[in-house]
């Protein structure tokens, strides 16, 4: 769910810089390495095992995709992919702090590609063609896949700054997909209510078991780890990847997953309420302080008023609209996706939108793609205090709650992280005001290997300090969960 969504495709974007006029079985400089757009492939068990560094000439295929394009680079990482143009920026704009570190020295292999799918939501490379994915193969690998869905509704590079240059400085093989459905009018996907949500969870699957054979090809033996991790929409992947395919990963870590759940609380029940009391509080006067009790009441945490004002104008009523239009396209009849900061009372307004009194047939559309809590492997999850997108009392401790419930506890280690907010730049709007999320996160990914490994459980769950006298330095580079 992360607020990407009004920075997905800003104006005068720039897409990668793929080559002009590759064809098919083409050889041809790009960057640092050799690019080759793929004709389809045969099966992998077709073929020998792919080991030790990237050859152009025995370059890997993608099961069941339509289309590739492998590469061997120099780097794998945003350190090399950025000026290759085998990353997109705008896909990752605004998800980490600024001054986060590049790991480099990451050679290997890029594929890029599409699978088999009917929309055209995602323009990246020209391709106009959704379910496109990224995959990366370093020559140094350590044994293991990490998978990831995006947040918000980015394209499939959108996590390469905050989870793929972080995994592969460790030596795990990346993949990642754009969900099936990009940008602000996902919506429009899919033929049923909840259609275009329900493909992200069957994208996921279908690069999981993708990546697994292509890592087999490349390396000569299965990945002996697969771990799912993801930010916001694409943690919400991880819970759904782990109740319903447990058979395919080892472990996950959820960064702050969106909590569907069909009788609530799901964000079509909270958002509203913050629509309706933010104006009255930023307004002043008598109702002020009723307005304020109501935001509280609807989630909303004391201490968090400071981070209101930028999530009303960006990303309350946005979200609310397009996921709303999603899952309940009824609401405002002919009118897509509801109309803008709409005042109370104007007809099909989200601002009143009630979520309790909405037709069974609503609440069935989000039953399609609920989740239950019933975890079939370990799964860390941690979330920020200061959540004002998903508020924490509403997400991360209805979801750790919902796990116990379902009698999976053991498998589930859930950090509530002090001062973290949902999206990381705005530590950068707001300095030392807010605790980065991603050290966090790289805390939680270690402590499941240590856990998968057996080398000792992780720390009861709990909420994890913000160090009183930690600067900002330290907080971007440590976050021991203790």
């Amino acid at each position: 769910m992360l607020p990407s969504n009004t920075d997905v495709t800003p104006p005068g974007r720039r897409r990668p810089r793929w080559r002009a006029g590759l064809c098919a079985l083409l050889l041809a400089t790009a960057g640092s390495g050799v690019l080759a757009a793929a004709a389809p492939s045969p099966a992998a068990g077709d073929r020998g095992p792919h080991t030790g560094v990237c050859s152009p000439d025995d370059l890997p295929r993608v099961p069941g995709a339509a289309y590739q394009q492998a590469v061997c680079l120099d780097e794998l990482t945003t350190a090399g992919t950025v000026a290759s143009g085998h990353t997109d920026p705008a896909d990752y704009v605004g998800l980490t702090p600024k001054d986060l570190p590049t790991p480099s020295g990451v050679p290997g292999t890029q594929i890029d590609g599409y699978f088999p799918d009917t929309s055209t939501t995602n323009t990246d490379h020209g391709w106009n063609h959704d379910a496109q994915f990224v995959i990366r193969l370093p020559d140094h690998w350590n044994g293991g896949l990490v998978v990831a869905g995006t947040p918000g509704n980015r394209e499939q590079y959108a996590n390469d700054r905050a989870i793929s240059d972080w995994v592969l400085a460790r030596g795990y093989a990346y993949a990642a997909t754009d969900k099936g459905n990009t940008g602000l009018a996902f919506y429009r996907d899919g033929r049923r209510p909840g259609d275009a949500i329900a493909e992200w969870n069957t994208r996921l699957t279908q690069l999981t078991r993708a990546a697994r054979t292509v890592v087999e090809e490349r390396y000569g033996r299965s990945p002996a780890r697969t771990i799912a991790t993801g930010i916001s929409n694409g943690g919400y992947l991880v819970r759904w990847q782990l109740e319903n395919h447990p058979e395919l990963y080892d472990g996950g870590v959820d960064w702050e997953g969106t909590l569907w759940n069909s009788d609530g609380p799901n964000l079509l029940a909270f958002l509203p309420a913050a629509l309706r009391a933010y104006p009255v509080h930023a307004a002043g006067g008598p109702g002020a302080g009723e307005a304020r009790e109501a935001m509280y009441a609807a989630g909303y945490p004391a201490g968090s008023e400071f981070l209101w004002p930028y999530h009303y104008a960006t990303y309350w009523d946005l979200t609310q609209r397009i996921y709303r239009e999603e899952l309940d396209p009824g609401y405002d009849g002919a009118t897509e996706a509801g109309t803008p900061f709409c005042a109370s009372g104007t007809p099909g307004c989200d601002t009143d939108y009630d979520y309790g009194t909405r037709p069974r047939a609503v609440h069935r559309a989000v039953d399609r793609i609920a989740l239950t809590g019933r975890i079939g492997k370990p799964l860390i999850t941690l979330q920020g205090t200061l959540d004002v997108l998903l508020p924490i009392s509403r997400d991360g401790d209805v979801y750790a709650r919902m796990v116990r419930e379902a009698g999976r506890g053991p498998l589930l280690r859930y950090y509530r992280i002090e001062d973290g907010t949902h999206t990381d730049s705005l530590v950068d709007a707001f300095p030392g005001r807010l605790r980065p999320m991603t050290p966090c996160h790289h805390a939680a990914f270690t402590a499941l290997e240590r856990w998968l490994s057996g080398e000792g459980r992780p720390p009861a769950g709990h909420t994890v300090l913000r160090p009183k006298d930690a600067d900002a330095t330290a907080l971007l580079t440590s976050c021991p969960l203790r």
